[in-house]
């Protein structure tokens, strides 16, 4: 490939493009994401007020979207911390299982 060819002029498709001529495809997964994110959003944006946040022996006052966003994080932290785990311990089993 030379510096001026491009991924059409050697007769290949660019990344991204469909060649069955299909289009796009978005999975179940990636809906879920933007639909729950589209929600995340929308709520953050409906509540701006500020809250008092008593926790253990911390009080102080954070924005309500601020708190739902940092809530939102932890989450997604330990719903990847889980998935982590579940593949390591399928992943030791299925080595386990070879060796007999």
């Amino acid at each position: 490939m030379r510096s001026g060819d491009t991924a059409a002029d050697l007769g290949e498709e660019p990344p991204g493009t469909a060649v069955d001529g299909k289009g796009l495809q978005v999975s179940g997964a990636a809906i879920a994401s933007g639909t729950g994110i589209a929600a995340l959003v929308i709520f953050m944006v409906q509540n701006t007020d500020d809250v008092r946040v008593d926790f253990l022996v911390w009080h102080f006052t954070l924005s309500v979207w601020l708190l739902i966003l940092a809530s939102a994080l932890v989450g997604a932290v330990v719903w990847l911390g889980f998935g982590v785990l579940r593949r390591h311990r399928r992943r030791v089993g299925r080595r386990e299982a070879r060796r007999g």
